[in-house]
């Protein structure tokens, strides 16, 4: 049950939606200007300023899926997580980063926090003690994803709020993995949240944005930046977004269902070494997993065996669909170490524990035992 006092499936289809008033239209209006009245209002509105009418709309229902007092939608998920970063880090400061992140907030860390004038560590494994180990007087952001990318690495959510608490430091999490329908940090004690919206709030492989859920003072303190860095979005994408977020919740189930299926399947098969899903009572992290999350997410990852090669098995698939990103309603592929992980050197991939042999599968809401067949098939 949400803050709303709705459960998620309800929130998804009414939450921050715009009552037409003038024509009683179901839909909220699509406001396509970009200049807006100034007098007598108390704030001007521009898209630049992130607060257009449709702008509003996305971010206040995504808030409401995250239970989250202030949110903001960006031009993308790195749009996002740069905004955060450049919001509450300053020269001389220190982050702490998990190492197996996203590979494109692996990328900007080593190519960009320097020029900010930042430091950082990046932490491996999922020990909140080793995080812990990292803090340096000058540390000011612990910053992890949970199921982690590429292999679904698990964190204890609470555990990592409350070491951050503990240091005076500002936690942030990239949700984009678990969607709101299966992990709301902010009730954990998470300070920020982080989504690429391309992948499953936006779902249909169509949408480019990101999006931050927070509390008022961090979305105030973020504000200046993101007017600055310009990462806007206009008025008819918006209506896309709002649009695909009605249908979150129904997609998301349909993808727990059928990744939990496949996971089953692919476990122990004698042409896979090793398959990563939390919902496996194998996973170290399944315990953990099992209290804090709604359902164990649409994204696994496995290891090909005896000696098959990942681009061949991808040439194999028939119904599976090979593309970056993930997310879709459609299955889709790809191999992490060319694709997501490919700006990483090598020695930093082997570290990460992402080899040549990982497939990563984001599981869509096709039917399950299909998609079974077809990944089945193509192992030959």
């Amino acid at each position: 049950m949400s803050k709303t006092g709705f459960k998620k499936d309800t929130v998804c289809v009414h939450a921050g939606s715009i009552k037409d008033s003038q024509f009683g239209g179901v839909n909220s209006p699509i406001y396509t200007s970009s200049a807006f009245e100034f007098l007598d209002q108390e704030d001007s509105q521009y898209p630049r300023y992130f607060n257009t009418p449709n702008q509003k709309a996305i971010s206040d229902k995504i808030c409401a899926l995250e239970e989250g007092e202030a949110g903001m939608v960006l031009s993308s998920g790195m749009a996002a997580i740069s905004t955060v970063f450049a919001s509450l880090l300053k020269v001389g400061d220190h982050v702490i980063l998990q190492e197996a992140i996203y590979g494109g907030t692996h990328y900007f860390a080593k190519t960009q926090l320097e020029k900010l004038g930042v430091t950082y560590t990046m932490v491996s494994g999922t020990s909140v003690e080793h995080y812990k180990n990292a803090i340096q007087d000058n540390t000011k952001v612990l910053y992890f994803e949970t199921p982690g990318n590429p292999l679904l690495d698990i964190i204890d959510v609470e555990a990592m709020a409350l070491l951050a608490k503990e240091h005076q430091l500002t936690s942030v999490i990239d949700n984009t993995f678990a969607s709101p329908i299966n992990l709301n940090p902010i009730s954990f004690g998470v300070d920020v949240v982080i989504h690429s919206g391309t992948k499953y709030l936006g779902g249909h492989s169509d949408l480019c944005f990101g999006a931050v859920v927070t509390n008022n003072r961090i979305r105030q303190a973020m504000q200046n930046t993101a007017i600055n860095w310009g990462g806007s979005l206009n008025g008819q994408t918006c209506a896309l977004i709002e649009r695909s977020l009605k249908t979150l919740a129904l997609r998301v189930h349909q993808q727990n269902h059928n990744a939990m299926k496949i996971a089953e399947t692919l476990y122990g098969h004698k042409s896979v070494d090793q398959v990563y899903y939390p919902g496996l009572p194998s996973h170290p992290g399944h315990e953990v997993a099992k209290r804090q999350m709604k359902g164990f997410g649409g994204m696994l990852s496995f290891s090909l065996g005896g000696g098959q090669r990942a681009e061949q098995y991808c040439r194999n698939l028939k119904l599976v669909a090979t593309a970056v990103s993930l997310g879709g309603i459609e299955s889709s592929v790809t191999i992490p170490s060319i694709t997501s992980h490919a700006k990483l050197s090598a020695a930093d991939r082997e570290k990460a524990g992402i080899n040549d042999h990982l497939i990563r599968l984001s599981v869509g809401i096709e039917d399950g035992e299909d998609l079974v067949s077809d990944l089945l098939q193509a192992l030959g």
